[in-house]
């Protein structure tokens, strides 16, 4: 395998082929003396962790028309940044993004580091984020593997190690291909190419700048690679929302503790979330509560849960014994996480 040319083929690809996103510098317009804005690197690995690119695109634009820079990140109320990541998922990754605002703003004047080993000390930057931002923002030669690229050495080599116990095989393997030349380049190269012509299903191998010196493709294992330790089922949980509406409209809503599934988030008062059967819970307030047929359903990392949504009309004078009534101009369902804007899309539904 001809690895010291490798690199260039596929630069030479990426120039012409690269896709055009919203927080990326092209190829061209590097080449023309154009710089990466760190802060929209960062913004962008923290957002697409976990999510796709086209999920991630109108979140990107709405956050760096707020909040064009650090600064202004920074200095913004929690309840809004929280509030405008919602549905994008992992919240941890919102609480996390304002504290490194903030640890760059105040501690190192608005301007991130520009080494890998500096970037990991910084809040809510592990290495994969670390070697990206050093690489793309500042062209160090680093090595960054996301699952995109993990598939593309996987079948360039042809690995049959199952991951994730492949993870450290295919990092040594990416970092034996990583140029000291254009390395952040380079890295959104592979990650293309992985996404647009090495897919998961159906690779274009035909028109892959690799083709030649891709083992998978000349062994006919591509279609197998990479090969994952099967996943043990999902487990089941169960709990209750409460959905209270007064009589003048407001709803009554609670924030989640900053630690845990959702912290920091808006969501309706209910019970903890457990496996076998609904736990017994106390209403957040006195009503006449009623259960509604559907159950509003979402998917986690580590479980499914299942929702009985629960909904009252309550007077004036009654208070709560959780969370606050939020006036209608106050609430968006928008501000939601998806789980509990499934459940209010119920009570509006049923």
């Amino acid at each position: 395998m001809r690895k010291t040319n490798l690199a260039a083929d596929l630069l030479e690809w990426y120039d012409t082929h690269a896709r055009k996103l919203p927080w990326r510098v092209g190829p061209a317009a590097r080449s023309g003396g154009q710089r990466p804005d760190p802060y929209r690197v960062w913004l962008s690995e923290i957002m697409l962790q976990q999510t796709t690119v086209a999920a991630v695109r109108d979140y990107f634009q709405r956050f760096t028309t707020r909040w064009p820079d650090i600064h202004a990140l920074a200095a913004a109320p929690d309840d809004e940044v929280m509030a405008a990541w919602a549905g994008l998922g992992y919240y941890a990754r919102a609480r996390n993004l304002l504290k490194c605002a903030r640890a760059v703003s105040v501690g190192h004047d608005g301007r991130f580091p520009d080494t890998r080993s500096d970037l990991l000390t910084l809040p809510g930057i592990g290495p994969y984020t670390a070697a990206a931002i050093a690489a793309i923002a500042f062209e160090r030669p680093e090595t960054v593997v996301d699952g995109n690229v993990e598939r593309v050495m996987a079948r360039l080599f042809d690995c049959h190690t199952p991951l994730p116990a492949a993870k450290p095989e295919l990092t040594a393997l990416a970092e034996t291909l990583t140029p000291s030349e254009r390395p952040g380049d380079y890295a959104q190269a592979v990650m293309d190419l992985g996404a647009t012509i090495c897919t998961p299903r159906n690779p274009a191998c035909g028109i892959c700048p690799w083709r030649a010196p891709c083992l998978a493709r000349d062994r006919g294992t591509a279609a197998q690679l990479p090969k994952k330790t099967p996943k043990k089922p999902k487990p089941v949980r169960l709990g209750t929302a409460y959905i209270a509406r007064r009589i003048d409209g407001a709803l009554l809503l609670e924030r989640r503790p900053d630690k845990g599934l959702l912290g920091g988030m808006l969501g309706w008062p209910g019970s903890e979330w457990q496996e076998g059967s609904v736990p017994n819970h106390a209403p957040p307030i006195r009503a006449e509560w009623k259960t509604l047929p559907a159950e509003a359903r979402h998917t986690f990392t580590h479980f499914h849960l299942r929702l009985s949504v629960r909904t009252a009309l309550v007077p004036m004078d009654r208070a709560p014994g959780t969370g606050e009534f939020f006036a209608p101009d106050r609430f968006r369902p928008s501000d939601l996480p998806t789980v509990m804007r499934k459940a209010f899309d119920l009570s509006l539904n049923t």
